[in-house]
């Protein structure tokens, strides 16, 4: 029998050279130990980072509200259970799930006002990743990486660090993690813990249920072939019962609160009967994600790189079920409800710092990248490379500071001033800042506040058609004979057709106080007509539409005058008035004062820096006095507070073609095409400039 050739053990020259280069790279460098200088160095830089991402204005307006409870709360010694904090469901049974925030930011706010609650933001951000990082180490991740990764969730995280419920109970999703991965990777067993964590939490907020899905997971993940053994003394199904009687404990003792068991039922009441109410299709953190809200911070590379790297670790080294359903629930949760996209960070940082730093260790670096202070220098230069573009966002500055133009300051010291008493109106957006003020004196306590389940069924359906519809205004204020409204005036935040409807409405309504965060207007035909007839104003209007038809109007230097006078009044009354000073500036515009017209749309900028619009004109009064690169520096101001550029294109081409640029103006005036395919200005211009 013939022998068969012997195959040749050399591998081909290809190869050899390829195995050659692979043994003269160095391996990957080791990991730092947690007392090195280097590790700690980044650490901190990673807490910093931390720290400057959540110290933004804060310009929620339902905190009020929370510190209201809390503070009766204490002073009370009770747990309120009935709603006394607006009057037209007063009395009625309340049912909340946050006592627990309740009470412990009000001590924060009571110890160190504006700075107490910036320090409850610090504590609660700290505590959230650090529980993280610690399931993160827990699961195997050591690398310098991890920071890097946990920087960019802190920067998703941080729109959601308002003084909110969700603060408190990021903390507890964050501790349970970390409980339920170090049992399933053979660390102690701290799972009788999640049975307090599970109370704490429904008592926290009503993202209770999140904690069971999690536990649930694991259950499930404990139950099935190939289940990571919980305890390295155990056999491997060995503490899945533990884990189902945790559970179950968990889910009894949720049952201790104030409300029992309708605070539990809370966010399936929602999900099944509220969530078609139309007040709940207003608010905007209830919608899909805002991308354009979302551009800087990283959130389209953890939506992709997540996933990307569970299947790298399905295939590499097994498939992690649970991080797996989390990702994959959270994620199609996330993009249909905004107001997810914390907890989506939050969950996502420690699967995805595991993952990601397991990628890395797998590779090879070059022999440079070694050193330790290399190492620490690049993520320090990462953490902070990828924070800087999002802390430059104009719309979220940072700083301890409050927004208080966002807030009826002024306007409830209007109505305190005056006397105003009686049935009012107002926009649940300021509510809870109303509530605060006046509580408790029900003759002034806000129509609702931001919490709308406490309205009855019916005006959950009018409130939202009454703000766009007037036959459902005239409807509601049937039913209720409103003494006053106070309305909402800011237009980036959603100043409502309804103040149009009620300028227009002058035989009933009378306009009394108007600033950049509300307008207030009395009710001629009741107990305030003496204060509705003196204080009423002529020519400054609390909508848009109104005030338009009035500029039109003012066609002699007479009733420019009054039109004056009325808006140096305005002035007057609150600081919080871009408006005012807009209009003033587009007054002298028109009657060629042109330094008060630039003088006044400064301070409108000065007062409101987010108002769109203001930079524009700013530019188009620089670009008329001759001034292209002072123009241009406004407009590019101006295209940061916009979504897009549609118009905003127009005068950076307008600009530059003033400056001589033509290249410039041709590609801005493009720009404008492309958004605005109709835009007639920017198709002359470029026939001028011959650019087809």
């Amino acid at each position: 029998m013939a022998r068969s050739p012997k195959r040749s053990t050399t591998p081909p020259p290809a190869k050899n050279a390829r195995a050659r280069r692979e043994r003269a790279r160095p391996e990957p460098a080791p990991d730092l130990p947690l007392g090195h200088p280097a590790f700690l160095i980044v650490l901190l830089a990673a807490i910093a980072c931390a720290v400057i991402s959540v110290t933004i204005q804060i310009y929620d307006t339902d905190f009020w509200h929370h510190l209201l409870v809390g503070k009766v709360m204490w002073q009370q010694h009770t747990i309120p259970t009935k709603q006394i904090w607006a009057w037209s469901t007063y009395g009625a049974p309340d049912v909340n799930a946050s006592p627990l925030f309740r009470a412990l930011v009000w001590p924060f706010w009571s110890a160190g006002g504006l700075t107490g609650l910036f320090v409850w933001r610090w504590l609660t951000t700290l505590a959230v990743f650090g529980f993280a990082y610690a399931a993160a180490r827990r699961m195997g991740a050591r690398g310098l990486s991890v920071f890097v990764v946990f920087v960019v969730c802190i920067l998703n995280y941080r729109q959601r660090s308002q003084i909110r419920p969700e603060t408190l109970a990021s903390v507890l999703l964050a501790a349970q993690i970390w409980i339920l991965e170090t049992r399933r990777t053979g660390g102690p067993d701290r799972t009788p813990w999640l049975i307090l964590i599970a109370w704490l939490w429904a008592n926290s907020h009503i993202s209770y249920w999140l904690g069971f899905l999690v536990l649930g997971l694991h259950v499930i993940d404990s139950a099935l072939p190939g289940a990571v053994r919980p305890l390295a003394r155990e056999p491997r199904v060995a503490g899945m019962p533990k884990l189902v009687a945790v559970t179950l404990a968990a889910a009894a003792v949720s049952f201790i609160n104030p409300f029992g068991w309708r605070a539990l039922w809370l966010p399936f009441d929602f999900v099944l009967h509220l969530r078609g109410d139309p007040i709940y299709r207003t608010i905007g953190e209830l919608q899909p994600v805002l991308w354009s809200n979302n551009a800087r911070n990283g959130l389209v590379v953890l939506v992709f790189l997540w996933p990307l790297m569970l299947l790298w670790r399905g295939f590499k080294t097994g498939w992690d079920r649970v991080a797996m359903a989390l990702c994959a629930f959270l994620t199609l949760s996330m993009l249909n409800t905004q107001r997810l996209t914390g907890t989506y960070a939050l969950v996502a940082a420690p699967y995805l710092a595991r993952d990601l730093n397991a990628w890395i260790r797998g590779r090879r670096w070059p022999a440079w990248t070694r050193p330790a202070w290399v190492r620490a220098g690049l993520a320090v230069a990462a953490c902070f490379g990828v924070s800087l573009w999002e802390w430059d966002r104009v719309e979220m500055p940072l700083g301890i500071k409050l927004d208080w133009a966002r807030y009826p300051v002024k306007a409830c010291d209007w109505i305190a001033q005056h006397g105003v008493r009686g049935r009012g109106y107002n926009d649940s957006y300021l509510g809870g800042y109303i509530a605060w003020r006046f509580w408790p004196e029900k003759d002034r306590l806000p129509f609702s506040t931001g919490t709308p389940e406490a309205l009855t069924k019916e005006d959950r359906t009018l409130v939202p058609l009454a703000a766009v519809n007037q036959a459902s205004w005239e409807r509601l204020d049937a039913k209720y004979r409103f003494d006053y409204v106070l309305l909402n005036r800011r237009i980036e935040t959603g100043a409502s057709p309804l103040l149009d409807f009620l300028d227009a409405d002058s035989t009933r309504w009378s306009l009394v106080f108007a600033d950049d965060a509300a307008a207030l207007y009395l009710r001629r035909d009741g107990p305030l007509e003496a204060l509705a007839n003196r204080y009423e104003y002529h020519w400054v209007s609390g909508g848009v539409d109104a005030m338009a038809a009035r500029f039109e109007r003012a066609i002699d230097p007479l009733m420019r005058f009054s039109l004056r006078d009325e808006l140096l009044r305005n002035l007057a009354e609150s600081p919080y008035n871009a408006r005012a000073h807009d209009a003033l500036s587009r007054l002298a515009w028109n009657e060629s004062r042109l330094k008060d017209a630039r003088w006044h749309i400064t301070q409108a900028l000065l007062a409101s820096p987010l108002t769109p619009v203001l930079h524009e004109r700013l530019g188009l009064m620089y670009l008329a006095a001759g001034k292209p690169d002072s123009a241009l520096t406004e407009f590019r101001k101006e295209r940061r507070n916009r979504i897009d550029g549609r118009g905003i294109e127009l005068r950076m081409g307008q600009a530059y073609q003033a400056l001589g640029n033509r290249g410039a103006a041709i590609h801005h005036y493009r720009n404008e095409l492309r958004l605005v395919p109709d835009d007639a200005a920017a198709r002359e211009s470029l026939t001028v400039l011959r650019a087809w």
